[in-house]
């Protein structure tokens, strides 16, 4: 073989390495000699952590909202519903009903407004009417002053429900009894006789607190009951609380 052949022979002929043909770069070589690669992977394992932390802890809430009694899994929103509902339940005032008046006479049928309240934006006549008299002076009646057309006794009950705050004997109104109740009420029983309470109890609605009587201050009327309602320490006309008959 000539020179000619043998130099083109060798430049056809691989390079090689002690014996070993030179490799060439590979195609993973050359994709990571690019300058975009090492972000992206770096992006994309992020990704991958930052999904496993979402679901474990996912998984972790269920866990802590289980019933292992019941095997029954509770999500956190429903287990919040459920704590709220209870909340509200226990946080319920319970208020009681008011009672409205009755009238303080056991058969209201039978008794007569003798004497009405003073109202000052009545009529003149009304103010006539209204007016108790007690020797030569005129006072405006703070009250109702009920009683019977025979003139007999009859039995005074409590119109509202309270506690019984005064109980004394007065030299003009006779025997009184003041009951104080919810709402900022009072009512007031004068002209008593046979009193069946005493300061401090506690009365129910209805319950037996006395008998009509006389006093000097109304001894015209006879037998009667003097009945009195004070709103916020103030006089009020009694008739505004009391059913119709």
């Amino acid at each position: 073989m000539n020179e000619q052949n043998k130099k083109s022979v060798q430049e056809e002929t691989p390079k090689t390495t002690q014996g070993v043909p030179a490799s060439q770069p590979s195609s993973w070589k050359r994709a990571m000699s690019k300058r975009w690669v090492f972000p992206a992977a770096y992006i994309a394992a992020a990704g991958i952590i930052l999904t496993l932390v979402w679901v474990y802890q996912g998984t972790g809430d269920k866990t802590l909202n289980s019933d292992p009694a019941s095997g029954v899994v509770e999500t956190g929103a429903s287990a919040g519903t459920e704590g709220t509902a209870v909340g509200e339940e226990e946080s319920v005032e319970v208020v009681a009903k008011s009672e409205n008046f009755v009238w303080p006479v056991a058969v209201p049928s039978e008794i007569s407004v003798v004497k009405p309240f003073y109202d000052s934006e009545a009529s003149t006549e009304e103010h006539e009417a209204a007016m108790v008299q007690y020797n030569d002076t005129f006072i405006p009646n703070t009250g109702v002053d009920l009683a019977r057309g025979d003139n007999k006794t009859f039995e005074v009950k409590a119109a509202l429900a309270g506690k019984v705050t005064r109980v004394e004997q007065n030299p003009l109104t006779g025997q009184v009894v003041e009951i104080t109740h919810s709402d900022n009420l009072k009512t007031v029983y004068q002209s008593l006789a046979d009193v069946k309470v005493k300061q401090d109890d506690e009365v129910k609605q209805g319950d037996a607190i006395a008998s009509a009587g006389v006093n000097e201050l109304g001894k015209t009327l006879g037998n009667h009951l003097h009945f009195e309602v004070y709103e916020d320490g103030r006089p009020v006309n009694p008739q505004g609380y009391l059913p119709e008959k």
